[in-house]
This record gives structure tokens, C-alpha cells and sequence, in this order.
């Protein structure tokens, strides 16, 4: 992630014109999301504001999730295995499997595995050009997308969530 750019929606060496817009965008939505968390306590991580609410460390897993299982599906056209899903279902689910499996991590545990998923996403984005953006298939309620908006939906799903992050922390006792 170039800081020198990060108000920018531009070319990045290496990638076609609309994959580097894309990346632009995920990169400002991270570094959003990084600053949104930047030195919280395995406590604040672990804080639920009630029985049915999320943690922030749950939500930061599910962040790499999401990412995990939309490369998957774009990139290598299958579902999540059942291996895969006994690793990344919690996070991708949330609720109660979310709340009984993800705690007790440091802030350092969950960017590793959202900074694992994320160099493994661009890595990706270089093998392909912008006419893949435009690939449709069916998506949610059989209506058409594409991943141009599938990967969209990958960074708008962490702004969304990091709005969970912001009321939380507000929250902490």
C-alpha cells in the first residue's frame, strides 16, 4: 500500500487500468480499517456489547474470510471445502460459532491473517486483466454479477463492518 497515494484512485505498476482502480480502493478501505484498530488490547478485541452483538477481532477475521472465499469463487470457480470452511466458516458466519471460537487473539494475530489474504489477493489481481471484471455469473437470489462487483462487495462489506467497529468501541466498558 503506497501512503503517498492513498487518496488516489490511479494506476498502480503491474496491474491493468480497472484492477489497479479497484486495489486503490481496497487499500484506502484497509488503511481505514487499520487506523479504525490501530493499538486495541486483546480485551477491546474480545468486547461483545451484548449476546448477539460481534467482536472487533471476529469482524477483522471475517474481513480476511470474505477476501479467502471471494478468491475462490472469482479466481478459482468452486465453493469453500469442508477443510477450508472448518478454518474460515466462523468468521465468514459470525453469529454464535464467531463469538465461541474467535477470542483471545492479539490485534498483531488478525492482521496477519488479513495481510496473508490480502498478498495472496494481489498476487491474483496481476494474472488477470480488466475484461475479467466483467465475467458474470450467478449471484445473490440467481441474479447476475459480476466480480467486478463481487470484489467490490469485498471492501464494501469492510466499510460496512468497520462502522460495527466505530459504535463498539464507543461501547467498551
Amino acid at each position: 500500500m503506497n501512503m503517498d497515494q492513498i487518496y488516489l484512485i490511479t494506476d498502480i505498476p503491474g496491474y491493468s487500468p480497472q484492477i489497479s482502480r479497484l486495489i486503490s480502493m481496497m487499500n484506502y478501505a484497509r488503511h481505514t480499517t487499520l487506523a479504525a484498530t490501530k493499538d486495541l488490547t486483546v480485551a477491546q478485541l474480545d468486547y461483545l456489547m451484548d449476546a448477539e452483538s460481534n467482536s472487533i477481532g471476529s469482524l477483522l477475521l471475517h474481513f480476511a474470510a470474505v477476501e479467502y472465499a471471494y478468491q475462490a469463487e472469482t479466481f478459482e470457480g468452486r465453493d469453500l471445502t469442508e477443510e477450508e470452511l472448518s478454518v474460515w466458516g466462523p468468521a465468514l458466519s459470525l453469529g454464535d460459532a464467531g463469538r465461541e471460537q474467535i477470542k483471545g487473539n492479539d490485534l498483531n494475530y488478525y492482521l496477519q491473517q488479513m495481510n496473508t489474504v490480502r498478498a495472496r489477493t494481489l498476487e491474483l489481481f496481476k494474472t488477470v486483466g480488466d475484461d475479467w471484471l466483467s465475467k458474470e455469473e450467478p449471484f445473490w437470489h440467481d441474479k447476475p454479477a459480476n466480480y467486478y462487483f463481487m470484489w467490490f462487495h469485498v471492501f464494501e462489506d469492510e466499510i460496512n463492518h468497520r462502522g460495527q467497529i466505530a459504535l463498539i468501541k464507543k461501547r467498551f466498558k
